[in-house]
């Protein structure tokens, strides 16, 4: 595992993004690269930042081995409205390659005012799912098995995927384990609950949009509160 570069200073994000969206970065293994249409979205109130990852904000989450190294992630802290119906400030890190089209879905998200409950890096939790998840944190990057099946590589250990409100959007493993068990309650999924995450909700056309895809629409094993970039 390198260390991690010296952190540059943030730097805010311009008024309005072109969000090309790369489907596979080149280290993920199985994608073929895809160029959906530019998409374009004011981003002003997102009050984002883009910099270079510090080693504390990775902590345990890069590990030796991890299919992705340092310098080819970011740490977007940035603007999110929150279940108490305010402007909250989260942190997420991802992939180089998913900060624009992550940009525009959370800020489309901001838009319509979609409550996320609390938005920080997996290095808070230790690099533990299982305990982010029973917080209902929204992350993206974090070097680890699938949860339920540590045989596979997880699509956060490329920072290509983000799991949002874990609670209200449950995963349901192959062997028909709820993660986390707080979320077996929202298992019938009612789009009138606060933060649920629905085939016809702002998220999931965010995401489409910019060539992502849900793991809510995995009818084995559904994982609603997961988005990749390639639909793994």
């Amino acid at each position: 595992m390198r260390p991690p570069r010296p952190t540059r200073p943030t730097r805010p994000v311009s008024a309005c993004l072109t969000a090309a969206a790369v489907l596979c970065a080149g280290t993920a293994p199985g994608c073929a690269p895809s160029a959906p249409e530019p998409v374009r979205v004011p981003v002003r109130s997102l009050a984002a930042e883009v910099s270079r990852v510090p080693a504390e904000k990775l902590g345990t989450t890069l590990r030796q081995g991890c299919p992705v190294p340092a310098e080819r992630l970011r740490l977007v802290r940035m603007n999110h409205w929150g279940f108490d119906g305010k402007v909250h400030r989260g942190e997420l890190v991802v992939h180089q390659d998913a900060v624009e089209p992550l940009l525009y879905v959370f800020g489309r998200a901001l838009a319509a005012r979609f409550p996320i409950r609390r938005m920080r890096v997996a290095a808070e939790y230790g690099g533990d799912d299982l305990a982010a998840m029973a917080a209902d944190n929204t992350s993206a990057f974090n070097c680890r098995p699938v949860t339920g099946d540590p045989a596979r590589r997880s699509r956060h250990s490329w920072g290509l995927a983000v799991d949002v409100n874990p609670v209200e959007n449950p995963y349901v493993d192959r062997h028909g384990t709820v993660h986390p068990p707080a979320g077996r309650a929202h298992l019938r999924r009612d789009p009138d609950r606060p933060g649920t995450i629905t085939e016809d909700g702002v998220l999931v056309e965010a995401f489409r949009r910019v060539g992502w895809h849900w793991g809510g629409d995995w009818w084995s094993a559904p994982d609603y509160q997961h988005f990749s970039a390639d639909g793994r």
